[in-house]
């Protein structure tokens, strides 16, 4: 069991009933699953993800995932490492080409049981799974250079809070981002 990822979801205190039901499920999945952070457990397998922010929280920072087909936040597999804050912020970094990310708290401030369609990655298919996902705050600076990732995003641009819902085309996704702003929100007016 990994032990350090453990503890990490274990001391996360669930802001709704998903999260409580979630973090039950990712509890069990770390217990039972010694590849939990590894893309080997095909079934499901631990991811993290940085809610990217401006200065004055008014704008998060997207991708145009090319698997979703949709506009999305960053984030990406932990790959073996069970440190998640350092992944979402380099998945941060790789996928948007900022070179600065500063997380607002050391402590994650959502999490999510998520599914992924099936799909072709770098020819090679990839079956219907879900991450177990583990989401920071951090901010950026709006005006720093962007690039896009072409193996993984076709587009990189800040989105207003208010038009999220305009630019993201998956349904599920529109409540877990909805959430995320309410929680940047209530960190910024602390």
């Amino acid at each position: 069991m990994n032990q350090c990822l453990y503890d990490l979801i274990w001391r996360y205190e669930p802001m709704n009933e998903q999260e409580k039901e979630d973090r039950d499920v990712m509890l069990e999945y770390i217990k039972t699953f010694d590849d939990i952070t590894t893309r080997n457990n095909r079934f499901a397998h631990f991811s993290a993800s940085p809610w990217i922010v401006n200065h004055d929280f008014s704008k998060v920072l997207m991708i145009y995932h090319r698997i979703y087909d949709s506009w999305g936040w960053c984030g990406g597999h932990l790959d073996g490492d069970d440190d998640c804050l350092h992944v979402a912020i380099k998945e941060g970094m790789e996928e948007s080409g900022l070179t600065s990310l500063q997380p607002l708290t050391a402590k994650p401030i959502a999490i999510d049981i998520l599914p992924v369609p099936p799909h072709v990655k770098n020819g090679s298919f990839v079956s219907a799974h879900v991450h177990l996902n583990v989401t920071y705050l951090c901010m950026a600076d709006e005006h720093a250079s962007l690039s896009i990732k072409p193996d993984e995003n076709s587009g990189v641009k800040w989105i207003t809070n208010e038009h999220i819902n305009d630019e993201v085309s998956e349904e599920d996704m529109k409540i877990v981002y909805a959430k995320l702003n309410r929680i940047a929100k209530q960190y910024h007016q602390s």
